[in-house]
């Protein structure tokens, strides 16, 4: 199938939804409930949304060389090697028996990027989050404040309890999928598939400005020892901690790699920038490989690297280049609610958030 070309970013491909500073708010209100409850339960602060750490990983981002040139783009323009770090977890903001299944994430953190600065982004990184599912599951604000309400009343509710609703969300998602559905809000609740993080592929679900166009990215295993791992259930019926003792197991003795890939709006009707429940046709735009992630031999996970990433490091689309300014309305939603739940935790926990280093990078293998 013959491709369009990619459509120029303007911010004119925006449209603001009606009352989207009233769910602004709303949402802010519901996530700082969940922060207060985890806070107490925890006695300390943890992040609002994707609290528990599976996988903490350090390693090497390389822009690849000889891009066409509408891939090379931002932080893609020039070839070079950047210290990374990548956070794996599970959505809810707390932290739960990992035989609850959850929908996993990937947030990456890619060091001495320069460029323009988005608002209130301070530092040289630039950060990306995503999620293993290649659409969100809210079309709107709206959608996106009921669904977090409906998570936010699970919260501090009886593990056994959830464990038990688990066992009955995935059942219900089987059956959904044989019959060729899928039910992210079934997913989020705790009915996704226990698979094991390290074989999974990540997406931005939403769409982010890349330079002079427009694209949604990907973060897909490729080396033999991760995409052996792809669709590996885990059985954490007797281990709380499963998903952490399964990635360190995996890292500790082969290197992973990644390539990170950018598929282009090439069709503004059919490729919406502002409802992310709609997967953008590969056919018509397929993802390209911009990056390596390369990620040498490591302990996957430990107390002691949870406790300076989980503590005093904050992910967020908006914290990095203009050049990759996050769009939609769902990425506008959540920008002021990841910045509540960053000063949250800095102010309870007394640990301010700072940038990493190359150096400390390094000292996290």
């Amino acid at each position: 199938m013959p491709q369009n070309d990619p459509v120029l970013y303007s911010p004119a491909l925006e449209t603001r939804e009606d009352e989207e500073a009233k769910t602004n708010e709303e949402m802010q209100e519901t996530f700082q409930d969940i922060l207060n409850i985890t806070a107490e339960d925890e006695g300390r602060a943890i992040r609002s949304v994707h609290a528990k750490s599976h996988g903490i990983l350090s390693g090497t981002l390389e822009i690849l060389p000889d891009l066409p040139i509408e891939y090379a783009q931002g932080m893609f323009a020039q070839p070079g090697r950047h210290a990374a770090l990548a956070r794996i977890s599970t959505n809810p903001g707390d932290i739960l028996h990992d035989k609850i299944g959850l929908p996993r994430g990937f947030a990456m953190k890619v060091l001495d990027v320069e460029g323009t600065r988005l608002p209130g982004s301070d530092g040289s990184v630039q950060d990306f989050t995503m999620i293993n599912a290649p659409a969100f599951t809210a079309e709107n604000g709206k959608d996106f404040l009921r669904n977090l309400k409906l998570l936010a009343k699970t919260t501090d509710r009886a593990e056994w309890a959830k464990k038990g609703l688990s066992t009955v969300l995935r059942g219900a998602e089987k059956l959904l999928e044989t019959v060729g559905l899928e039910s992210g809000t079934l997913q989020s609740m705790g009915g996704a598939p226990n698979v094991h993080p390290l074989g999974e592929t990540y997406y931005t679900m939403t769409p982010y400005r890349y330079g002079d166009f427009v694209a949604k990215l990907q973060i897909v295993p490729v080396s033999d020892n991760l995409t052996s791992l792809t669709g590996e259930i885990i059985d954490a019926s007797d281990r709380h901690d499963a998903l952490r003792e399964e990635v360190a197991e995996a890292m500790k003795t082969a290197d992973g790699v990644w390539e990170l890939r950018v598929q282009l709006l090439r069709d503004k009707d059919s490729m919406p920038i502002e409802d992310a429940t709609v997967v953008w046709d590969e056919e018509l735009s397929p993802f390209v490989a911009v990056a390596r992630l390369t990620v040498p031999a490591q302990t996957g996970w430990s107390e002691a690297k949870a406790q300076k990433v989980d503590d005093c490091m904050h992910f967020s689309p908006w914290n990095g280049l203009e050049a990759h300014r996050p769009m939609g309305r769902i990425n506008r939603i959540r920008r002021d609610s990841y910045d509540l739940s960053a000063r949250f935790r800095a102010r309870v926990n007394r640990c301010p958030m700072h940038e990493p280093t190359s150096a400390e990078l390094e000292a996290l293998v």
